[in-house]
């Protein structure tokens, strides 16, 4: 079960006008579940992505990334249960089927049409089921299919992901919802995970390329359950300009407003991800303060959040917190800079439910520490690592959470 997270109810989902959700049961990989999802964008829309790092990446991936190079595009179609991933040239070529499929389907050219896959690494997607998979998902497209389409992307995931938000009221009011799945090979760049947020404010090309990163270097680039980085991840931002606001330069009204909306949506999603862990019970944020710079403030918090044996001390509640301390204390091999990192600076605090204890300073274990102190607050569903490096003034946070018996089980049988 997720940390402390439930999905949000259909009627809290906002309809984006110029976007319509549509979802069927193709049999992609398993009988008898929604696993395509087909999206219809308005005329004029605009769309940005960022996509994983990985060198292997995905068919659809290298497909969205040549089909945004241009403007015009009108519809996404997206697929579970295989990745599409490891598979060569014959990828690609199911990867563009798909999207010819949807042009056909649609009176679109392949081009406006961008391509998403997860699931099963290195086995070839059965592209002529996602094809008779097209029409049902065609007829049943709705405005208000966000809340069928957030399940029908799902994998590992025990819950669907959602969130949305509304800013101002009545005519003038701004609109802007989202989905994401994800709960394992979790780690940025980008993180195995896919989402999707659109608004109906029109927002300039080059505004909208680089609030995607923007919002993604604030959300899904600050999370990590396992620390692998999947084939497939894909975070894309769509403006359908079918609303009041207008934004075309960063001095217009009420863009701060709406950008911080739009990295409040992605970072509800990212966070989600991480309280789905695969086998997750803990929920851990990881605060780093005091760096030389936000890269060496990540670079920390990723050296903690990554390590497997701090992870599985927040799983048994045992405050083994000397594990912590290794973890930062190897965090240069991440980012050089951290090579002259002072251990006689460097403070740690631990914390949940209110409670915060001071747990090392001045290079050990501090004073005041107790280990049944430590040991209550590892006992919280929801913990709070602090990190003062004593160095400078820049801050960086990472959300991850713990590692359980159930994390190698489900990625034991993943596959059967």
């Amino acid at each position: 079960m997720p940390v402390n997270y439930l999905t949000p109810a259909p009627d809290q989902l906002h309809p984006v006008a110029g976007v319509r959700l549509g979802t069927a049961a193709a049999g992609i990989r398993k009988a008898n579940r929604r696993d395509l999802t087909l999206i219809e964008l308005a005329p004029g829309s605009r769309v940005a992505g960022v996509f994983t790092q990985n060198r292997f990446c995905a068919a659809p991936v290298q497909v969205c990334r040549e089909h945004l190079k241009q403007e015009g595009i009108r519809a996404l179609v997206i697929n579970t249960g295989i990745a599409n991933a490891g598979t060569g040239e014959a990828g690609l070529v199911a990867a563009r089927q798909s999207c010819a499929a949807v042009a056909k389907l649609m009176d679109l050219a392949a081009s406006q049409v961008l391509p998403f896959s997860t699931g099963v690494i290195l086995e070839p997607l059965p592209v002529e089921r996602l094809k008779a998979g097209l029409p049902a998902a065609l007829s049943a497209l709705k405005a208000d299919g966000w809340f069928d389409a957030a399940h029908a992307i799902m994998t590992t995931d025990t819950v669907a992901k959602a969130a949305s938000r509304k800013i101002g009221a009545g005519d003038t009011a701004v609109v802007i919802t989202g989905i994401a799945k994800g709960a394992g090979m979790i780690r940025p760049n980008m993180a195995t995970m896919l989402g999707f947020v659109a608004t109906d404010a029109a927002v300039s090309q080059p505004m909208l390329d680089r609030l995607v990163k923007e919002a993604a270097d604030e959300s899904f680039n600050c999370i990590t359950v396992d620390g692998d980085t999947s084939t497939n991840d894909s975070f894309v931002l769509i403006a359908t300009g079918r609303g009041p606001a207008k934004f075309e330069s960063v001095d217009a009204p009420g863009w701060g407003e709406f950008k911080q909306a739009v990295i409040d949506v992605a970072r509800e999603l990212a966070q989600a991800i991480v309280r789905d862990g695969e086998g997750a019970s803990k929920y851990i944020e990881i605060l780093v303060t005091g760096g030389r710079s936000r890269g060496e403030c990540k670079a920390v918090g990723y050296a903690i959040g990554h390590s497997p044996l701090v992870k599985t001390a927040f799983f048994a509640s045992d405050p083994n917190l000397g594990r912590i301390l290794a973890a930062i204390g190897y965090a240069w091999n991440n980012d050089p800079g951290l090579a002259d990192l002072d251990d006689s600076k460097v403070k740690v605090w631990l914390g949940s439910n209110g409670e915060e204890v001071l747990v090392a300073e001045n290079g050990g274990r501090a004073m005041s520490y107790r280990e049944e102190d430590g040991a209550r607050i590892m006992k919280a569903a929801e913990i709070r690592v602090r990190v003062d490096l004593g160095r400078g003034s820049h801050t960086a946070q990472v959300w991850t959470c713990d590692l359980s018996y159930d994390y190698v089980k489900i990625n034991a049988d993943y596959r059967s």
